[in-house]
């Protein structure tokens, strides 16, 4: 079926959306038949991001870009913000990005780069290796006085680790000065993660030392960078050392040197000895960090191993510790899994006494798992609770409400969820009519069944 939407602000008289489209591609211009535009691009919404999309397929398709743009005559439209999406959009294609780039600047007088586009330009640029036209593009802002913000200058730094080439990530780091941009935490730790990239630790461990020595204070992720990458090379003695070194010298970390182990120990596929430091950490009366939990809880769940991640979470609640959002809604995800009901419905009724209103994405997973054994009536009980004591369901929730009435041939349930969630502002998929409407006529109730079509029919305007 062909849906029409019906598009109340600044139409386009004459034409839709397919007609501007197939107009570029021809060459003519139709912007001077646009009546309107009150988003300040000049073009509404819909036709605004079909040229964008356009766009983007010529730059990464058309050999002969500069060429079939020209032919597009949209100089009107060229400015920052098109620019900057198209080139988000063609993060993949380093050379022809630059090409668009390099025609919108020579080829509109009206647009002038800002710092946003320049940058984004260098970071396509290093991601895809193209470290010359990088540089020429560097130049041409300092050429202008644009500075390098530190966060693109980590991210070149980290892709020249990615890619095998240390010394010019050192270089880089070096030259700073020169770009007049800091060497704040956020580049100190793009290097370190480059060192390690290589596999040089000890030049890593040095740079830190060397990020102290100069005033520079550490965060988590400088601890973590090199824990994780010594880790990850089977080095965990090295990892351990250094943390308690660290901790001798008065630079501890900002989370406790066991919960960077644990982290490193994970991101490495450790999962037995992560298990073994947590075990040891319970038996102390310590409890690991939230996140490392978090960390801890999906690899167990994901193994396949949630009886264990049960008792554990059990085990770190009697000592203290505090779970957040994520904590709740992995476990209750992974108990309503493998059929534990009773726990998943105690678990979230502990968020809630905790202070957490479930989101559907707590509560979804207990509704399935009901569905799954067949407790119909339980399960639209349990919604009618959470819509009360949790946030509002979504549309993803209606959605897998009415498939799962659907499947265990509850189709006027389904059709009252229908339409609830169209009284809730939300519109269904023609998927979940589709669905409802031929259940219905299976199962009799052909009346029901054509006022639901009919519904549907006014819901999309055709």
């Amino acid at each position: 079926m062909l849906v029409l939407r019906k598009i109340s602000a600044a139409p386009i008289t004459g034409f839709s959306i397919f007609t501007f489209v197939n107009t570029l591609k021809t060459g003519n211009s139709l912007l001077h038949d646009i009546a309107g535009g009150s988003n300040g691009r000049g073009l509404p919404n819909d036709d605004y991001f079909a040229t964008i999309h356009h766009i983007s397929n010529i730059v990464r398709r058309d050999i002969y870009l500069e060429r079939t743009l020209n032919k597009m005559r949209i100089s009107s439209i060229i400015n920052s913000e098109l620019v900057y999406r198209v080139l988000r959009s063609c993060s993949n294609c380093g050379v022809e990005s630059f090409r668009f780039f390099n025609w919108a600047r020579t080829h509109h007088p009206n647009y002038e780069p800002t710092t946003i586009e320049f940058e984004e330009l260098l970071k396509i640029l290093a991601e895809n290796g193209n470290w010359e036209t990088m540089w020429k593009i560097v130049e041409n802002m300092k050429a202008q006085k644009f500075a390098i913000s530190p966060s693109v200058v980590s991210f070149i730094i980290e892709q020249y680790g990615k890619h095998g080439l240390i010394d010019q990530a050192v270089d880089l780091f070096n030259r700073l000065k020169n770009l007049d941009c800091p060497q704040t935490t956020e580049v100190y730790n793009s290097l370190i993660f480059s060192l390690c990239e290589v596999k040089n630790f000890q030049g890593a461990y040095a740079l830190i030392r060397r990020m102290i020595k100069k005033g520079t204070v550490p965060d988590k992720r400088t601890y973590s960078i090199l824990v994780n990458a010594w880790c990850s090379a089977g080095k965990m003695r090295e990892a351990q050392e250094f943390l308690e070194e660290m901790s001798k010298k008065g630079f501890n970390p900002p989370v406790r040197g066991r919960d960077l182990l644990i982290d490193g120990l994970l991101n490495a596929g450790y999962l037995e000895s992560a298990l073994g430091m947590v075990r040891k950490m319970t038996k102390e009366g310590f409890v690991p960090d939230v996140g490392t939990f978090n960390c801890l809880a999906e690899a167990l769940c994901n193994s396949g191993d949630v009886d264990f991640c049960i008792d554990l979470f059990r085990d770190v609640c009697g000592l203290g510790f505090c779970p957040d959002t994520d904590t709740y809604k992995i476990m209750i995800t992974a108990t309503s899994k493998v059929g534990r009901i009773d726990e998943a419905f105690r678990i979230l009724h502990r968020s809630i006494e905790d202070g957490h209103r479930p989101f559907p994405s707590l509560y979804a997973p207990i509704l399935k798992a009901l569905f799954r054994r067949g407790q119909f009536d339980d399960a639209f009980s349990f919604f009618v609770d959470m819509k009360v004591k949790g946030h509002p369901p979504n549309r993803p929730l209606y959605t897998m409400l009415i498939k799962m009435c659907a499947r265990g041939g509850r189709f006027v349930d389904a059709a009252n969820y229908l339409m609830e969630m169209t009284e809730s502002n939300l519109s269904p998929m023609s998927q979940s009519f589709d669905m409802v409407t031929d259940g219905l006529k299976h199962c009799g109730k052909h009346d029901l069944a054509k006022r639901i079509e009919q519904f549907e029919i006014s819901q999309r305007g055709t």
